[in-house]
């Protein structure tokens, strides 16, 4: 019992860190290509990167699935953005690209898990 609520809390913990990650990379993004970006994309840039850094208190607070929800759909749309933007256009993809999808995927993978075993458990509560 004591492995599986171990096993729970790294899950939130790695949930939590990367979309935390991926945050901090989008904001990183913005005095990288300040002079480059438009002021619209250096906008959507600082609020993705907020919301996500704002999302590890949802996930390691451990809210109600709707914020796992919201989170997932979000970081989806994000990725459906950028695949729109970049690749989609024949732009060459960098390594900080690939880094903040990567800690995206992970994000909305564990988050996935979390909300499986969510409902996994309170079925098993009502069916006992």
């Amino acid at each position: 019992m004591q492995i599986k609520i171990l096993k729970n809390q790294i899950l939130f913990y790695v949930a939590a860190a990367s979309t935390f990650i991926a945050g901090m990379l989008h904001l990183a993004i913005v005095p990288m290509f300040f002079n480059k970006m438009p002021v619209n994309v250096t906008i959507f840039f600082i609020i993705s990167g907020l919301a996500q850094i704002f999302w590890l208190i949802p996930v390691i607070k451990r809210w109600s699935n709707i914020w796992y929800y919201i989170g997932i759909g979000g970081t989806v749309v994000l990725i459906i953005l950028w695949i729109i933007a970049i690749p989609a256009r024949g732009l060459a993809v960098s390594e900080l690209e690939v880094a903040i999808e990567f800690f995206q995927i992970v994000f909305i993978t564990l988050c996935v898990i979390i909300v499986k075993g969510i409902i996994s458990t309170r079925l098993d509560q009502k069916s006992t």
